[in-house]
């Protein structure tokens, strides 16, 4: 990421004071290096050039002349300025009284309160004095913080006329205003407050101090060039001189940190402290500006957003940078802790109850994760909000926190392809009230009913994720309960990838909103739907609906509904949440069965039929066939014993004579129909077995 600079395409600087004090012989020396033969009553306006300015920001002068123009003129052009150079002559005590009595009033009357235009005082003809006038004017200087510097020059000796315009640009460029009371001789809380992120932020390991490598770091970061290691020991020599507690085992803690910054100011090199501001996304105001916390990214319709890779290295470097004690959890002093960047607390109590947290509450690593991708998915505009506070774009040096973010492809592409890349599967959860919803998304947590009946009523949420399985890769699951409004339905709440219809088989009257919310908006869709057959645990009733819940899915071709329940004192199984993800991932595939164990006795008869049985069929008839020709064909002598597998009574001996060949032929051709029949009989019996087991399924 480049530095953050304020951006101005123009600089206006406008000359005030009294008449005859040489605002118009100012601006013609600085223009022409040299003072004038004769002087106009008021200088044409003049621009600067970018490129002959020390800041690079093209400049706009204005003379006032009070022989020429109007008060309402001069009311316009104060209200049009960035910086007012206010011009007294230093042999002129009563144009010097005139800067207190006439012309500060007169600017902040002009001028909002909120956005005070900065001042700089201006002593001209300091060649026809000896003495300087820092004396008058430095109590002038305490008593308005709107004055930024005061600057004594002669129009005639070509004295300090650039420095003039240089202090007028680096006085709207960096003002000392926002930083520094010179009053009290501190950094403004404002500052402070910014300078503190910015110190966390660059404290990488968590530890209250910034070692060598994170000051270089620091100083790559904000200047493009690293500190020497002779300059590092001699800015820890400077703050261990004027604090003893700035350095901390050979680093650089917070305190030395605004020591060094308070330094800089007050010995005008303010310019410093701004470039390390705007570096970390600052205004003027000491606010984050809109571009660095919201930069631009492009959402074509029917796409998601997710985190990519490097977005969940950074997170989990947060992570380990936080936690402290090293078990996998966050606690509420560690949250508390990583959150002290933002200027507000983005996670509140339901965020315990929306991922997956340890046996004490604590947000786990996985949880942790799991809220940063609901946050991506639902609101990418928070997510980018949050992870500037976090210094992502500044930490891996990218132009903007929208690097971390992936837009998805176009679901419909996803349906034609029949694949997909995304790694988030969103899960809306409809049923009436009391069918069970919110423990269906509970358990998804790993919560039975027993820990959930803690969960307090504002702290619930209608959101939980967390990470499942489908062939060995990990994808995430975000279920949302839907409010059972069915008069009302908003496209959000149709907008999923997989739909959970759930009942209470308890409930007589709840399946039927189910089946009108089938009927009235997933009937005609492509979105795969699952019936959940809650709390059955419980005694199942006969619903209201005219069709049974197992008539209704066979009818409409859905699977049958799903027993579940999480009233055991075990964590409930979670085999379903699989499924879903599964049906998420391929909403194009009919999944013939809904079990994740592979045990059903569907899953039996399709391992034996395509796996077992027919691979010991062929293997057989192979063998047999292969018996039969080589015996057929050869008229060698039969062997010198058969033996009967069962009782091992000799059938031929030596002695005996040898049938003949036909009858040999005939034993080997029973032999090899015996292993067809088998065979055929093996086969028709699975078929059976699994009709009949189709039909037990269709009586229930």
């Amino acid at each position: 990421m480049k530095p953050t600079k304020l951006i101005r395409k123009m600089l206006k600087t406008v000359l005030d004071g009294c008449s005859k004090v040489g605002k118009t012989s100012l601006i013609m020396s600085l223009v022409s290096e040299e003072f004038p033969d004769e002087v106009p009553l008021r200088a044409e306006e003049i621009t600067i050039p970018a490129d002959v300015t020390p800041e690079r920001v093209p400049t706009h002068i204005v003379d006032y002349s009070e022989a020429e123009q109007s008060d309402e003129q001069l009311y316009q052009e104060i209200s049009k300025a960035n910086v007012i150079c206010i011009v007294y002559s230093v042999n002129n005590k009563k144009s010097i009284e005139k800067v207190t009595s006439h012309w500060i009033p007169l600017i902040n009357d002009r001028t909002d309160k909120d956005s005070r235009v900065p001042l700089i005082l201006v002593g001209n003809k300091s060649d026809l004095v000896e003495h300087s006038s820092m004396e008058t004017i430095l109590p002038i200087m305490n008593q308005y913080q709107d004055i930024e510097t005061c600057v004594e020059c002669s129009a005639k000796n070509l004295k300090n006329i650039s420095e003039l315009f240089y202090y007028a640009q680096k006085a709207v460029l960096h003002p000392t205003g926002p930083l520094y009371c010179p009053e009290q001789k501190e950094l403004k809380p404002s500052c402070i407050k910014s300078l503190t992120r910015i110190f966390k932020v660059s404290d990488l390991d968590n530890d209250g101090i910034l070692n060598d490598n994170e000051l270089n770091f620091f100083q790559r970061t904000c200047f493009n060039t690293p500190l020497a290691p002779q300059a590092l020991e001699d800015v820890k020599n400077v703050v261990r001189r004027n604090m003893a507690d700035g350095v901390k085992d050979n680093g650089l803690s917070l305190k030395g940190f605004l020591f060094l910054h308070t330094l800089f100011i007050q010995r005008g090199r303010h310019e410093t402290t701004w470039t390390v501001l705007r570096r970390f996304g600052y205004d003027d105001d000491l606010e984050l500006t809109q571009e660095y916390l919201f930069p631009m990214i492009k959402m074509p319709p029917d796409c998601t957003t997710e985190l990519n890779h490097n977005a969940y290295l950074f997170l989990q470097s947060v992570f380990d940078k936080h936690d402290k004690d090293r078990d996998c959890a966050l606690s509420p002093d560690e949250v508390k802790d990583l959150f002290k960047v933002f200027p507000y607390m983005p996670w509140g109590p339901d965020v315990n109850h929306t991922v997956c947290t340890n046996e004490q509450g604590w947000i786990t690593y996985q949880g942790y994760l799991s809220q940063w991708t609901l946050t991506t998915y639902l609101d990418v505009q928070r997510s980018l909000e949050y992870l500037g506070y976090l210094g992502y774009s500044i930490i891996y040096e990218q132009e903007s926190q929208a690097a971390a973010i992936t837009v998805t492809r176009n679901k419909r592409i996803d349906l034609q392809k029949k694949q997909t890349q995304r790694s988030v599967f969103r899960c809306n959860v409809l049923g009436g009230r009391g069918s069970g919803k919110s423990a269906f998304l509970q358990a998804f947590l790993g919560k039975n009913l027993q820990g959930q009946r803690r969960i307090r009523e504002d702290h619930k949420s209608f959101y939980a994720i967390s990470t499942t399985y489908v062939y060995g890769q990990e994808k995430y699951l975000l279920l949302h309960e839907v409010m059972p409004d069915f008069d009302f339905l908003s496209e959000a709440d149709l907008a999923c990838d997989v739909v959970c219809l759930v009942y209470d088989i308890n409930n007589p009257g709840s399946f039927e909103y189910c089946a009108k919310v089938y009927k009235q908006y997933f009937i005609d869709s492509k979105t795969p739907c699952v019936v959940i057959a809650a709390k059955s645990d419980l005694h199942e009733v006969r619903q209201h609906h005219s069709l049974s819940p197992h008539e209704f899915c066979r009818k409409h071709k859905l699977h049958p509904p799903q027993p579940f329940t999480c009233s055991m004192a075990e964590a409930p199984n979670k085999d379903i949440y699989t499924r879903l993800t599964t049906m998420a991932m391929y909403p194009h595939s009919r999944l013939r069965c809904m079990c994740a164990s592979n045990r059903c006795t569907y899953c039996l008869c399709q391992n034996l039929l395509k796996l077992e049985l027919l691979r010991s069929i062929k293997a057989q008839l192979r063998r047999t066939h292969s018996s039969f020709l080589t015996q057929a064909l050869t008229l060698s002598s039969p062997p010198a014993s058969l033996f009967c597998p069962s009782s091992r009574r000799c059938l031929l001996s030596p002695s005996l004579h040898p049938p003949p060949l036909r009858h040999m032929a005939q034993a080997d051709l029973k032999n090899s129909t015996f292993w067809l029949r088998a065979s055929v009989g093996a086969t028709v019996f699975a078929v059976l077995g699994f009709a009949m087991y189709r039909a037990l399924l269709k009586q229930r």
